[in-house]
């Protein structure tokens, strides 16, 4: 007859297990070594016969030698040669790992003592994503969050960090030697794991992991005619010129003058410390965003949102919902969305320069009086479904942990 434990039961007969394991094992690097002194004296024995019986193969061996060490010594042509085979190397990996989704590869990192790496696999289109998706708006989901580390599976309480998307938790430790996470990266998890802001582990952070193999293949296809190696920042040059290609392969036009004072506009929502570059996860999260507004629906967002999430949204719309009737206006709605990023932006200035620009740019903003309100159709009642609807892809681009501003901006 079986027996039911609990969690912890389970982790403290695995650590038991793990103890013995680990004193028997002790126990075999105590034993003195097996006694070969009695071969290692025969094989000695036998080397000077060996070697006096058969003259002429050591003639035969040592003129192979020759032959290899000359053919080993590359020319001239091989060593100007190996420079470009090695940066081909290097793009081919950085291809490799941008199509499994683990993104940026850290060149600093001491990867001696690493744990595996986590196998990314890419979600699947069913057949049912664009069919709408009922949730309620009274019934609050409030998922606890793991017990045990979702690395190293063990439990120890208070030091671990959860993540503010999913339910998962991490040791700090366990990050650092996975070596998803720089050091400055890991002192701000410790600083906000803990907090209203708290933060988004490595799979909910890249955004990227959210696109299907062939929507990846299609942004892929997009990066290398426009000659973008992955993993490497761009300037402002490179961010107009890659938009140029994308408008002339869309549209068979060149971006116009207001086009183009958009898109450095985008910049600067995408460097909002002023580097004069965007970091590379940056970029492919922006791009990642554009490419689910293209292909997928609104439900099909929705689907992608986790319980957290659901969670946080019911609040904003209930904290927003003052007559308790289930509608808000349209105002209110856009000022929800923004909500997302105020939050996690520290400085409020650029997250109000790029918010001013998501989505249709409405001629009144939600501080406006009621009269200027109704001219411009911002009193229009809004239900919750489709305020979870409207709010799905920005709820999204507010998972990452950068306070770069990662949604589409119109053209």
């Amino acid at each position: 007859m079986g027996v039911l434990m609990s969690k912890k039961q389970q982790v403290e007969k695995v650590q038991k297990c793990n103890a013995v394991v680990s004193a028997f094992q002790a126990g075999l690097k105590d034993r003195p070594p097996p006694a070969k002194q009695a071969d290692g004296e025969a094989e000695e024995a036998d080397g000077p016969a060996k070697t006096s019986a058969n003259p002429e193969e050591k003639n035969t061996e040592e003129s192979e030698k020759e032959d290899t060490d000359n053919s080993a010594g590359p020319s001239t042509s091989q060593q100007a040669s190996a420079p470009s085979r090695d940066e081909c190397k290097v793009n081919q990996e950085a291809w490799s790992r941008l199509r499994d989704g683990k993104g940026v590869e850290p060149e600093d990192l001491d990867k001696t003592h690493q744990l595996t790496p986590p196998a990314f696999v890419r979600p699947k289109r069913e057949a049912d994503d664009d069919q709408p998706v009922e949730v309620e708006l009274e019934k609050k989901e409030q998922p606890p969050n793991d017990e045990m580390c979702d690395v190293c599976e063990v439990w120890t309480a208070d030091d671990l960090y959860p993540c503010r998307i999913c339910t998962r938790v991490f040791h700090d430790g366990c990050l650092r030697e996975l070596g998803y996470l720089r050091a400055e990266a890991l002192q701000e998890m410790r600083d906000t794991a803990h907090t209203v802001t708290g933060w988004s582990c490595y799979y909910c952070d890249n955004l990227n992991l959210l696109l299907t193999e062939e929507e990846m293949y299609s942004l892929m296809e997009t990066f290398k005619q426009c000659k973008i190696i992955p993993e490497s920042c761009l300037v402002s040059d490179e961010l107009l010129q890659y938009r140029h290609f994308v408008s002339k392969q869309q549209f068979d036009k060149d971006l116009t003058d207001e086009q183009e004072e958009e898109v450095l506009a985008q910049f600067a929502a995408l460097d909002p410390e002023k580097k004069g570059h965007i970091e590379w996860s940056d970029f492919l999260y922006f791009e990642s965003l554009a490419m689910l507004r293209k292909f997928r629906t609104e439900n099909s967002m929705m689907r992608l949102l986790t319980a957290k999430e659901r969670d946080k949204a019911r609040s904003v719309f209930l904290g927003l919902d003052l007559d308790k009737d289930g509608m808000i206006t349209r105002a209110e709605c856009r000022q929800a969305q923004q909500s997302w990023f105020h939050n996690l932006n520290k400085d409020s200035q650029s997250c109000n320069v790029s918010i001013s620009q998501v989505g249709p740019i409405c001629e009144s903003s939600p501080g406006s009086s009621d009269s200027e309100r109704s001219k411009t159709g911002e009193s229009r009642s809004v239900t919750w479904a489709d305020f979870l609807k409207e709010s799905a892809i920005y709820v999204l681009a507010a998972r990452p942990n950068s306070s770069a501003m990662h949604i589409h901006l119109p053209l």
